[in-house]
């Protein structure tokens, strides 16, 4: 029986690498399927062998503290809320919500869409990119779901009410969607749309920013087999399956920037921020009034 070859992708290979590559993000920003993708563009072969043998080793290399346990996004397994235990003491809770009443006491903030002709959502394919979006959903105030691939009608008749609500008074709702180039990833936008109509008559806009054909080829991606057990493989002619998380947070980031932006009325925008400065004035005084009279 001949004897099997190991391949140079071993776990010192892909160890020493990691170590190179963790560091140039944020933790929570990277997933272990995005640092597999980051392997393989360093000549690493895309295939489940290899994949499992990274998370292995990442296992590893934070039990040997090697790296952050911090370092990776994992929100499918997050946990909701914490359970207070500290004793509580009167002086500590008057210092922490103080700073809470100076904070709102002295900062005003309109609503950065309230003049917009859109409400926009940014919804994405995986939870596990939570991470990835968070930081330029918060700083554009744009709402940020995970559908986990094919929404339940539940999460889908949640998403009908903000849509319905955004449009009675008066906003175009829309959909800006990141997901897998695949037959389902494909698919998944069509589905959001039509049962948002059908079942709940919610028309929205949608537009898939993410992953699409011409990406794969322009960034050079690498197409594994589809799913053969992913009914709509068979009428699909696409390049092969690429995950989302193959592109380079960074660029993912700046792609859902570019989204955001491009349907955001800039001078709508201006004109919001002059608003803001004048009445943030009036805010501040009154409040401060507010507070002397408790």
């Amino acid at each position: 029986m001949a004897k099997r070859l190991k391949d140079e992708f071993d776990s010192k290979w892909i160890l020493r690498n990691s170590l190179e590559i963790i560091p140039q993000f944020e933790d929570g920003v990277l997933t272990i399927r995005g640092l597999h993708y980051k392997l393989v563009g360093r000549g690493m072969t895309n295939s489940m062998l290899h994949y499992k043998r990274v998370v292995t080793t990442m296992i590893r290399a934070r039990r040997d503290s090697l790296v952050s346990y911090f370092a990776f996004s994992d929100h499918d397994r997050a946990v909701d809320g914490i359970t207070e235990y500290d004793k509580t003491n009167v002086n500590d809770s008057i210092e922490q919500y103080s700073g809470y009443i100076r904070y709102y006491m002295n900062n005003y903030n309109k609503n950065r869409w309230e003049n917009q002709d859109y409400y926009p959502e940014i919804w994405i394919e995986k939870k596990a990119q939570l991470g990835v979006f968070k930081p330029i959903c918060e700083k554009f105030d744009v709402a940020l779901a995970a559908c986990k691939g094919y929404p339940s009608l539940t999460f889908l008749n949640d998403a009908a009410t903000r849509f319905q609500n955004a449009a009675d008074e008066g906003y175009e709702p829309i959909i800006l969607y990141f997901g897998d180039y695949d037959p389902s990833g494909e698919d998944i936008p069509r589905s959001i749309k039509d049962n948002l109509y059908k079942d709940f008559h919610v028309n929205i806009e949608m537009k898939r920013i993410l992953l699409l054909e011409h990406q794969v080829i322009e960034y050079n991606l690498p197409p594994a087999p589809t799913k053969i057990g992913d009914s709509r493989t068979a009428g699909w002619d696409g390049l092969g399956q690429v995950e989302m998380d193959a592109i380079d947070p960074k660029e993912t980031q700046s792609l859902c920037t570019d989204a955001i932006k491009s349907i955001m009325d800039q001078d709508k925008y201006d004109e919001l921020l002059l608003t803001e400065v004048t009445e943030e004035k009036e805010y501040i005084s009154r409040m401060k009034k507010i507070v002397n009279e408790l």
